[in-house]
């Protein structure tokens, strides 16, 4: 079988082995997942993560070095800010008006007495944006911090057109920690399965299915949602004739991994792999939007803070009046761009969002236990977001110029 099958029968075994565990041997589940199956899954996503940097870093690096000039780096970042900013927008309406429209919370008991573990710390946009310079690039490769790793990247990359001959050396050194990553790569995803049924298993067994019953018109809006956000790329993709389907099929194994890791930033290294070899998506546009889209681009993190947001005032009943959606969506599109890409990161950021909108942050600790549960179609919707933007850069730059109209020619038509 397939990579992509393996992890998804993976998948599936591991959700019944989770639930049996959870109805039927409840004694066994708190030793069990913490001496296997919690440690088991975690090992797995730090071997993922072994390579996330090195390869961002490289293929960044070797993506620019194939760019022609500096100034059409700005012009592939300009379009794609562009791109992320309307998207963004299109997916924080779509979680609202969802959650608007079914009422998810309408009815949903509240229990006060709950913790809030994680409350994510309150940055502002210009502290945020500063915090993207790295002052040691060598510490923002040590510490994993994509953002920093990401500018680091197009700076060195840039150096690099400017020097010209004399950065042959390092770019080679650069090109052999590329080939070397993507080895490690090929060898770790042997125990992909393993790993996504140790992760899924661990979840189920500790939750249960149970929580998805209690929760289904919550579970089943934000699904409906991802699925909505998935179409409108499928028609925007097949408008530009750029094969949506073969897209959709070559990320089969990127798309099952992150499903079952919950983390974009563990697929990015199978999603570079699938674009460019599977899609054939141009390898300048590929290594530079995909790890700029992995730290920033969250479709399904924008979704999901808007709808939580509108559910949490809804089961708290209080008043969606204008100026608290408008705080809503001007918090969640932000927030929605700094979203870490692991697992668990939209809860702690979702704190941000409510204290912006003025809602209670007990609210965090309903949606908490079902967040894990739905993470993983959540990450899906954020890496097809991620390619299909990507792509949308490349339909974009393969446009023709329009060509300059002789006014005499109009003129003569008109006459």
């Amino acid at each position: 079988m397939s990579l992509s099958t393996l992890i998804l029968v993976a998948m599936a075994v591991g959700i019944g082995f989770g639930a049996v565990l959870h109805d039927f041997f409840p004694t066994v589940i708190l030793p069990l997942d913490l001496y296997l199956l919690s440690p088991t899954g975690t090992a797995f996503l730090r071997l993922i993560q072994f390579v996330v940097v090195p390869i961002v870093f490289s293929s960044l690096i070797l993506g620019l070095t194939r760019i022609q000039n500096a100034a059409q780096v700005g012009r592939y970042a300009v379009k794609l800010i562009v791109s992320y900013c309307l998207t963004s927008g299109i997916a924080v309406a779509l979680g609202l008006i969802i959650a608007v429209v079914v009422k998810p919370g309408v009815g949903v008991s509240v229990s006060t007495d709950v913790q809030i573990s994680a409350i994510a710390q309150q940055q502002s946009l210009i502290d945020w944006l500063v915090s993207l310079i790295p002052t040691n690039p060598i510490e923002a490769l040590s510490t994993g911090n994509l953002l920093q790793v990401i500018f680091s990247s197009a700076l060195i990359g840039v150096a690099i057109q400017l020097v010209g001959e004399k950065a042959a050396s390092f770019v080679s050194f650069v090109e052999s920690c590329y080939v070397i990553s993507e080895k490690i790569l090929s060898i770790v995803l042997y125990v992909a399965p393993i790993g996504v049924f140790a992760l899924v298993s661990s979840v189920i067994a500790t939750e249960g299915l149970q929580l998805i019953a209690k929760l289904f018109t919550y579970v089943f809006s934000l699904f409906v949602s991802t699925l909505i956000m998935i179409t409108f790329y499928v028609l925007i993709l097949a408008i530009l004739k750029a094969k949506p389907i073969k897209l959709l099929q070559s990320l089969v194994p990127a798309l099952s991994l992150a499903f079952g890791t919950a983390s974009s930033n563990a697929a990015l290294p199978v999603v570079l792999k699938n674009v460019q070899e599977d899609y054939g998506l141009r390898e300048d546009i590929a290594s530079f939007a995909v790890p700029l889209g992995t730290a920033l681009k969250r479709d399904g993190s924008a979704i999901l803070q808007g709808f939580n947001a509108v559910f949490i005032a809804q089961m708290f009943d209080i008043s969606l009046t204008p100026s608290l959606l408008l705080a809503i969506v001007l918090s969640t599109f932000l927030v929605s761009f700094s979203t870490p890409g692991v697992p668990g990161s939209g809860i702690i950021m979702m704190t941000t969002v409510l204290t912006a909108s003025g809602l209670p942050v007990e609210g965090v600790a309903i949606v908490a236990g079902i967040d894990r549960l739905t993470d993983g179609f959540k990450t899906v919707l954020n890496i097809i977001g991620n390619v299909s933007n990507a792509v949308i850069l490349n339909a974009w730059e393969d446009a023709p110029a329009p060509q300059p109209t002789d006014v005499t020619d109009e003129v003569r038509e008109l006459t």
